[in-house]
């Protein structure tokens, strides 16, 4: 099972949000027969399956094992990850682009670049998998908290000019052989947590 899937069908991505399959799909993270989910989510089993068909034609579900009853079979589902993402190229002309975003410095730009980045890698990924390869990628997640806006400018001003300096150390256009490999950079601030409501 993977750890994450990235979903770029758009048949598949609708099929992955309706609520009932979203259900059926977090609890196959072990293997399960359609009777065992039914029990565990009040449904009938004939419903049950229905849904399970759906997930299995999309490749979001996998046969684990067939385990014979007298001369009955049965079949028992796996999800193919434990995590799924959306890739933005599933919506197709509609999806973010970052060049359609003329302010560099927006909230909406860095979605469009977050958007990117998943249907890129996503793509990779799949490639990679099915020729049996490992992708190279390299991701660095870190917080800070500054002292004050000045200090954030300053921080910014900083890290643009290491990082171009670096870039210009390494980048060679003409390498033979070489190939070329997208840097992103982003912040933003943390969301503030929801306060939590105190047990009596």
């Amino acid at each position: 099972m993977l750890d994450v899937e990235v979903i770029e069908d758009p048949a598949a991505a609708a099929v992955a949000l309706d609520s009932v399959k979203s259900q059926l799909l977090a609890h196959l993270a072990t293997p399960a027969s359609a009777a065992t989910l039914a029990a565990r989510m009040g449904m009938a089993r004939q419903k049950v399956n229905y849904h399970l068909r759906a997930l299995e034609a999309h490749k979001l579900v996998r046969l684990a094992e067939e385990r014979q009853w007298g001369g009955l079979t049965e079949r028992l589902l796996v999800a193919t990850a434990s995590t799924y993402v959306v890739s933005p190229g599933a919506l197709g002309p509609v999806a973010a682009d970052p060049e359609r975003t003329a302010d560099r410095l927006s909230a909406s730009y860095l979605i469009a670049l977050g958007a990117r980045l998943v249907r890129e890698v996503g793509s990779l990924w799949h490639g990679a998998r099915e020729a049996n390869k490992a992708l190279a990628t390299l991701a660095i997640d870190t917080e800070i908290r500054f002292r004050s806006p000045a200090e954030r400018a300053a921080f910014t001003h900083e890290l643009t000019q290491t990082l171009t300096a670096l870039v210009a150390r390494y980048h060679d256009a003409s390498a033979p052989g070489g190939r070329s490999h997208r840097v992103v950079l982003a912040a933003h601030p943390l969301p503030t947590p929801s306060p939590t409501k105190e047990t009596p």
